[in-house]
């Protein structure tokens, strides 16, 4: 891949890993309520699982499956699904409790690496992300090489991104033990983790 093209494709991976969307929002309220290391398999997750994704939407796997009616239905409402479960669970999560960690925290858990590495399929950003590389940095004449890179281009970027975003819900976890600020804020971000849904439920 062209040096011009690859500085492209590195800056096209970090403004679409550190704006805000589902991957970000969860990771920055599973530090808040399981702090910075209990995240870590989650955001690990993210980055390794979307990295892969990526670079088989480049092999030609997304382009397949978008041209499938009931495959894509499945993605565009298994993702609604889930991401109405998460914001539920989010709700579910308790107030404050010792050492800022909220009280739901201690009965809940951060999600898994393989979970956060299978939301991607279901993440619409995700797609909007991998397609979008694909599409402007891959060229006809090396397609293989071209998906590969933008998986490895992505893995590197989004590791940092999403740790910024878990390792900011973690500093917040000691102004978040007043009482009635982790239900608030656990609270919000269902609400912004809803809001994502829309590109979904207005398609």
């Amino acid at each position: 891949m062209p040096t011009d093209r690859l500085t492209g494709l590195a800056l096209f991976a970090f403004v679409m890993s550190i704006t805000p969307g589902p991957n970000n929002l969860m990771a920055l309220t599973s530090g808040a309520n399981f702090g910075f290391r209990r995240t870590t398999p989650h955001m690990l997750g993210v980055a390794l699982g979307f990295a892969v994704m990526a670079a088989l939407v480049g092999l030609g796997v997304g382009q397949t499956l978008m041209r499938i009616p009931l495959a894509h239905e499945i993605l565009r409402w298994g993702g609604l699904a889930y991401m109405l479960f998460l914001a539920a669970r989010l709700l579910g999560l308790g107030g404050a409790g010792a050492g800022g960690q909220a009280a739901g925290a201690r009965e809940g858990r951060p999600m898994r690496f393989a979970e956060a590495a299978a939301f991607q399929w279901v993440n619409p950003k995700a797609w909007v992300a991998a397609l979008g590389a694909v599409a402007t940095y891959v060229g006809p004449g090396d397609v293989a090489a071209g998906a590969l890179m933008v998986g490895a281009v992505f893995a590197l970027v989004c590791l940092p991104c999403i740790a910024a975003w878990g390792g900011f819900g973690a500093a917040l976890s000691a102004w978040l033990a007043a009482p009635g600020r982790m239900r608030l804020f656990n609270t919000v971000m269902a609400g912004l983790l809803l809001l994502s849904l829309a590109p979904i439920v207005f398609e």
